[in-house]
């Protein structure tokens, strides 16, 4: 009697408690298994940046109403409108204060030089807190943190970074641009002609950092005569730095990627050349590294590399002549082509022979129905996984002995 089969809108049982509270312990498991991955791999940039905009932010906060009421009084009055040092002791801590803010996208990228100024604005961030306290302070204490985990996580900010580099180069054009302006206001009186307005305190503070001196503004008094030589030497250092931080490491990158090439070039010779991103050319690949042996790997644009950075890729098209003498090819002890597809191995080693007819060619063959079409470009050997393990499992089945001759045999064609 045939069993009765249930609708197809039939609703499944439900899971037992017991199983319900497994399914939900284990996905429980896996996400914080997966959460603590992420933690310990992004945990401290996210810690270090929170940390640079909680000081940041307490650098500000307290002076907002006295810088902007400086700002204020300078807009309206010019140089007047300073009515002491007071007003212009709320720009440091705002300066460091929006520096440390604009770290944070480096700090995020892990870049070098976010971290080393992080580490400089963190220190003065410190400093000023202390020297207006005399004591412990909120500011003080996130400054102490930030430099601490800095500190300890040290080596994990180890790339080079333009966008850093650039926020570095804004940041200190930027402190220099208001430092020169409000010391020209404040020591306006020692220059001929004198400087009350706020545009020309900041053409004579970009004409000084630019080192141009037009001779238009004169200091003529000893401290407005040491505040110029201050904007300049400072105005230099800057600019040089922010040359060699920005510029450098583009020039040096592409000259370092020339000479890398160059090198490689000249290197690769008596070597193998694999030809293909499949999980066999990443298991021979990696079975000739333990050898010692020096690998070339010909991998497709496109297609995600097992490959780690430490080997020597090639990405580009194995069937482009000049993408195969940039490989080696020509001095190269042997060339495997393996691809998952059986098509590109035939292609390849057409290309191969072409170029270096004596170099010996072997190609993988992934579908056994392709071993006559593969044989027909007639790579030096062919080796299909499928055919050479199915025919010794066979052997074996049957107690046929298996020997160098055979495995050659199955290996070579024609032989």
């Amino acid at each position: 009697m045939a069993t009765p089969s249930l609708p197809r809108d039939t609703p499944k049982p439900p899971l037992p408690k017991a199983s319900l509270w497994r399914v939900l312990k284990a996905r429980a498991s896996t996400a914080a298994r997966l959460f603590f991955n992420w933690l310990e791999q992004n945990g401290p940039h996210w810690l270090i940046a929170v940390l640079a905009v909680l000081t940041g932010v307490v650098q500000i906060s307290p002076q907002f109403v006295q810088m902007r009421q400086a700002v204020l009084g300078i807009l309206a009055h010019g140089a007047d409108g300073l009515s002491g040092l007071a007003d212009l002791a709320a720009f440091p801590h705002v300066i460091i204060g929006i520096g440390l803010m604009l770290m944070v996208p480096g700090l995020l990228l892990q870049a070098r030089v976010a971290w080393v100024l992080a580490l400089l604005l963190g220190a003065l961030s410190a400093g000023l807190a202390l020297w207006a306290t005399h004591g412990l302070s909120a500011t003080f204490v996130l400054s102490g943190l930030l430099q601490l985990a800095l500190l300890l996580y040290a080596r994990r900010f180890a790339r080079s970074s333009l966008a850093a580099s650039s926020l570095f180069a804004l940041l200190g054009v930027g402190s220099l641009l208001i430092y020169g302006t409000l010391g020209s206001l404040w020591f306006g009186a020692g220059y001929t002609p004198p400087i009350h307005s706020l545009p020309t305190a900041f053409y004579y503070a970009i004409e000084t950092m630019s080192t141009v001196g037009y001779g238009d503004i004169v200091p003529h008094t000893t401290q407005a005569r040491m505040f110029t030589v201050s904007m300049i030497v400072l105005g230099i250092s800057i600019f040089a730095t922010t040359l060699s931080v920005v510029i450098g490491p583009l020039i040096g990158g592409s000259l370092k990627r020339t000479l890398e090439g160059k090198m490689q070039r000249e290197q690769r010779k008596n070597h193998y050349v694999i030809i293909g991103t499949s999980s066999l050319a990443y298991a021979m690949w990696k079975e000739l590294s333990s050898r010692g042996v020096p690998v070339t790997i010909i991998a497709p644009s496109g297609h995600p590399s097992p490959f780690p950075e430490t080997a020597d890729v090639v990405t580009a098209d194995a069937k482009h002549s000049d993408v195969l003498e940039l490989a080696g090819v020509p001095r190269a002890k042997a060339v495997l082509t393996l691809h998952d597809d059986d098509a590109e191995n035939a292609f390849a080693v057409l290309a191969v022979k072409e170029l270096a007819p004596g170099v010996k060619t072997i190609a993988g063959v992934n579908d056994v129905r392709h071993v006559n079409k593969i044989r027909r470009v007639q790579p030096d050997v062919l080796f299909a996984p499928q055919l050479l393990g199915s025919q010794l499992l066979a052997r074996d089945l049957f107690d046929e002995p298996i020997d160098n001759s055979t495995v050659h045999k199955l290996l070579f064609p024609g032989s």
